[in-house]
């Protein structure tokens, strides 16, 4: 399993968003370069994000690409996309950012 993992509730409408497409990026010193991508499943999550690439101690950021999936529905989305930057201290643990989204408004926190 891929030591970052994610997941997408869309609270709006009390379930999985599936379909969101995620870009996730490491810090670099010209800046943030990607090293992967992904889209949510059925179930809103993307559990093979890196696959099997180690996973190093630095910054990182996760993007989840929000308009197009709201605009799949017909719905407006304040948030166009959604950018997440998070530290990696300790490679050998487990990473899941999850993301809580509605059109005006997110939040996400460390789960497990």
């Amino acid at each position: 399993m891929s030591k970052i993992t994610t997941h997408v509730l869309d609270t709006s409408l009390g379930r999985p968003a599936a379909g969101v497409h995620i870009t996730l990026e490491l810090m670099k010193s010209s800046g943030f370069k990607e090293i992967a991508r992904g889209v949510t499943n059925d179930d809103g999550r993307v559990s093979d994000l890196i696959g099997d690439q180690s996973l190093v101690a630095g910054v990182y950021k996760i993007t989840f690409e929000t308009k197009d999936y709201f605009a799949a529905s017909g719905r407006p989305a304040f948030y166009p996309s959604v950018p997440i930057i998070f530290e990696v201290g300790k490679a050998e643990e487990h990473y899941h950012v999850p993301l809580l989204l509605s059109p005006f408004g997110y939040s996400t926190y460390r789960g497990s």
